[in-house]
């Protein structure tokens, strides 16, 4: 209640102090028998009357549009092209453009919903119409409701300054995660899903070889089979592949709110969801069926995929999830273990240390005995404000488990990171 008497009286500072004068100068008048004071108390009161109506008068009549993209990328400078008609025959002076846009500033590292003056238009004629086009840089990523926008004016005086919606229609602006070109990774393959024919190796990754002869089992493509083995042993024998390339990848995210360091941009979860929507895009353009899970509230689940169809829903995804999970990411990869496909790759996003270690660690090691290819994203937690770190014994444990490891430090360019 008493914030709201402040900004009360905050709005209407100008107004009551120019009331108070006017009030003293008539006060003055009458205790002086002379014309001047009177017409100084006179002037005063006009200004005080034309001051509180017409702001109103020059919102009147009015009328906004606005373009604006529907989808762009953090970090990116958008064009506001707005438009404002005047249906009135008078003109229109010191036009304020009030735009609500909750993605162009932080305080404290959190992304908070203002309204912001984004634009002032001098003059607009009667029967007219004045454009202007204002940049505005997406600041975060995220899934935003913009407008409606207001009209306002002060002029003449800013004693007041009168407001009014005139752009009834909301619209919605998709700001998509910041993601970098990656030109190769640590990826191995899924020799199950090859040597069955569910798909083939993308062409111009890479290849497979030979690792050994087996029986033939329901399922496997008849392209596969051995006839002079078969012969010899008198039943179906097939070639197995060890492919040399990826042909599955699982991405599998740290949703979980304690397990996010730092704040705003630059948290570890900020972080994985760039590195997670660039290594998606790597896979999806190679025809590598790509697939992502995660436990937050709402349970993310992106089944195996490959393409620009694919990549589009995973990007969509990364737009608007946050790390507001209470399930610890140890606990979350022992539950997609069973679902492991034998020979992916799987990438996970680790900066815990201490105890948790330990638990991730023999996870991961459920992961290792469904023959799953770890790539591994190692946040310095220190350098994201966190107290523990990974130390080199646990580091060796991971790769001593066949776990490939990317270091990833605040401040870091994942460019170079990833494209060394």
């Amino acid at each position: 209640m008493a914030d709201q008497i402040l900004a009360w009286l905050e709005a209407r500072l100008r107004l009551l102090v120019f009331c108070s004068l006017t009030v003293v100068a008539y006060v003055a008048a009458v205790s002086r028998n002379q014309i001047m004071p009177w017409v100084i108390a006179a002037l005063m009161l006009a200004g005080v009357v034309v001051g509180v109506i017409w702001p109103r008068l020059l919102v009147r009549s009015l009328s906004v549009t606005r373009l604006a993209p529907d989808r762009a990328e953090e970090g990116e400078t958008i064009r506001l092209e707005i438009t404002v008609a005047n249906h009135g025959f008078l003109p229109r002076f010191m036009i304020e453009l009030v735009d609500r846009l909750p993605f162009i500033e932080a305080t404290h590292g959190e992304f908070v919903s203002r309204e912001h003056t984004i634009g002032v238009i001098s003059y607009v004629p009667g029967g007219a119409t004045r454009q202007i086009a204002i940049p505005v840089t997406c600041a975060k990523r995220g899934f935003y409701r913009l407008g409606p926008m207001d009209i306002a004016s002060g002029f003449p005086l800013g004693l007041v300054r009168a407001r009014q919606c005139r752009e009834s229609v909301t619209r919605t602006l998709t700001v998509y995660p910041d993601i970098f070109p990656i030109l190769e990774l640590p990826l191995q393959g899924a020799p199950s899903q090859i040597h069955r024919g569910g798909y083939l190796l993308p062409e111009g990754v890479g290849a497979a070889e030979f690792s050994g002869l087996r029986e033939y089992r329901r399922g496997d493509s008849p392209r596969h089979i051995h006839w002079p083995s078969s012969a010899r042993h008198n039943e179906l024998m097939v070639k197995e592949y060890e492919p040399l390339a990826s042909a599955c990848l699982c991405i599998a995210l740290d949703m979980s709110a304690d397990g996010n360091l730092g704040g705003g941009k630059e948290s570890t979860f900020e972080y994985s969801i760039r590195i997670a929507g660039s290594i998606a895009r790597h896979g999806c353009e190679r025809k590598l069926r790509t697939r992502m899970l995660g436990e937050g509230k709402v349970r993310l689940d992106i089944p195996a995929g490959s393409g620009q169809t694919q990549y589009q829903s995973i990007l969509d995804t990364l737009a608007v999830i946050e790390a507001d999970g209470d399930l610890p990411y140890a606990r979350m990869i022992h539950r997609i273990a069973p679902q492991a496909v034998a020979g992916e790759t799987v990438v996970v996003f680790l900066n815990t240390a201490g105890n948790r270690f330990a638990e991730t660690l023999q996870a991961l090691g459920m992961l290792r005995a469904r023959r799953v290819h770890l790539l591994s994203i190692l946040f310095d937690a220190r350098s994201f404000g966190g107290s523990g770190k990974i130390t080199s014994d646990q580091e060796g444990a991971l790769l001593a488990l066949g776990v490939r490891c990317i270091h990833v430090r605040r401040g870091d360019s994942l460019l170079r990171t990833f494209n060394p």
